[in-house]
């Protein structure tokens, strides 16, 4: 696929659900439950960020989890994005964007949500043809006013702004027409995953479900 052909199925992604979960696993027996957990409340798209050892473990799972989509997060080299693609990640999302690592996407077919944070970075990125991307860190980086600001003289880029985003501040970025979807961490909670109360994890995301 074409850059452009990737952002086409990234932006299809983000416009599964108003929150990705930006998930940290410790535990590789948490996935599959995880991933039943906020499927069944509505969250389809899972970001397992490559942070834990046991991560590409978990991405496996996750994807025998029907409904489910599951990218890889934080990738940072192309290594990172072969091995996500062999692990099953439907899509990757990295911080920022070398040239190395799209080229990587591109060669394992692995639509991507690239970082950008500035004017030129999105710039950028739209001329290689990207045009859904990751703001991070979103809230240190000038927040929802940041991307109301940009979205006039660039409004072709889309955004999936992580990084101090919860249920508090979501909606500030869900009101703008240049946001796809925010990413966020608060629907799994650690304490909750460690006491397998899948339940709750379900009712956060149901209650994330229902912000747009």
């Amino acid at each position: 696929m074409t850059p452009a052909q990737h952002s086409v199925r990234t932006r299809e992604i983000c416009a599964l659900a108003p929150v990705v979960p930006v998930l940290v696993i410790d535990d590789p027996a948490h996935a599959e439950p995880l991933a039943r957990a906020l499927v069944a409340g509505g969250l389809p798209a899972l970001e397992v960020t490559l942070r834990t050892p046991v991560a590409l473990d978990a991405i496996r799972a996750m994807s025998q989890v029907p409904g489910g989509v599951v990218g890889a997060g934080t990738l940072l080299t192309p290594a990172d994005v072969k091995a996500a693609k062999a692990a099953g990640a439907q899509f990757g999302v990295s911080p920022g964007a070398t040239q190395a690592l799209l080229e990587a996407c591109a060669e394992h077919d692995l639509p991507l949500l690239a970082g950008a944070a500035t004017a030129s970075e999105i710039m950028a990125l739209l001329e290689r043809g990207h045009t859904a991307m990751k703001f991070f860190p979103a809230e240190q980086s000038g927040g929802a006013a940041f991307l109301k600001s940009i979205g006039a003289p660039i409004p072709q880029a889309g955004f999936c702004p992580t990084g101090g985003i919860s249920l508090k501040n979501a909606r500030d970025y869900l009101s703008l027409p240049n946001i796809l979807c925010v990413g966020g961490s608060w629907v799994a909670p650690k304490d909750a995953m460690a006491r397998g109360d899948w339940a709750a994890i379900t009712a956060l995301a149901a209650e994330a479900c229902a912000l747009r």
